[in-house]
Parts: structure tokens; C-alpha cells; sequence
């Protein structure tokens, strides 16, 4: 039988920034949390929608032509092939729930692209 999985406890596992750990799998889908604070890449995933889950604080994901702002309880889901840059003013803690293999920096790969598939 699966265990419940407390995701306040869980946070406090790293401190690591853009660094997305997977805590659940359901199907081919992974449920990743992870901390981010400051800019992001630009960046786009051409295989696959993304989910922003805001647990605590606020940030935005900035487009092209316009800026969506998230608080703590909202989620945004971005289309696929959409460009989009992430950006927290302060510390904030997200869910993102993508399919498993899904690279944190989509097409692009720099000093911000995590290892794919750490558990916490």
C-alpha cells in the first residue's frame, strides 16, 4: 500500500534552487517540488503541457507578450511548445507535474538544467 507523502516535510529535505525532486509517480506522470528564487531560462517543451503549483510564496512565468502572476493555492498549466521564463522575487515553493524524462530547462541545456529523476 502507497505511504502518504507530506509535502511541507519533504521541502525541508534540500535546499537546492531550480532543482526539481520527484516525490510521487502516478501513471508516466511525476509530482516534482522544487524551490526557486530569481530568473529562470527561457525555455519551451515541445512534447509536453507543464503545471505550476504555487505551495508557498508567489512568482510569475513571464511570456512573450504578457506576464502571469501565481500566489500561494494557483496553478498555471503552459502549453506545450509555448516559450516561458519562470522568475520569483522571493523564495518560493512550487509542484510541477510533468511526464517522467521531462528535462527542468526543455530545449535549452546551460548551468541550470538539473539531473532528471531525484527522489526525495
Amino acid at each position: 500500500m502507497p505511504k502518504k507523502i507530506n509535502i511541507k516535510q519533504k521541502f525541508s529535505k534540500f535546499s537546492e534552487l531550480w532543482s526539481p525532486k520527484v516525490i510521487a509517480e502516478m501513471n508516466d506522470y511525476q509530482f516534482k517540488i522544487v524551490k526557486i528564487h530569481g530568473e529562470f531560462v527561457w525555455h519551451k517543451h515541445d512534447e509536453t503541457d507543464e503545471v505550476f503549483i504555487v505551495i508557498e510564496g508567489s512568482m510569475k512565468i513571464q511570456f512573450r507578450k504578457k506576464t502571469i502572476n501565481l500566489n500561494q493555492g494557483e496553478l498555471f498549466i503552459v502549453p506545450k511548445g509555448v516559450e516561458h521564463k519562470p522568475f520569483a522575487a522571493d523564495l518560493c515553493k512550487i509542484m510541477i507535474v510533468e511526464p517522467r524524462g521531462v528535462m527542468n530547462t526543455g530545449n535549452i541545456k546551460n548551468e541550470l538544467t538539473a539531473k532528471n529523476d531525484i527522489w526525495i
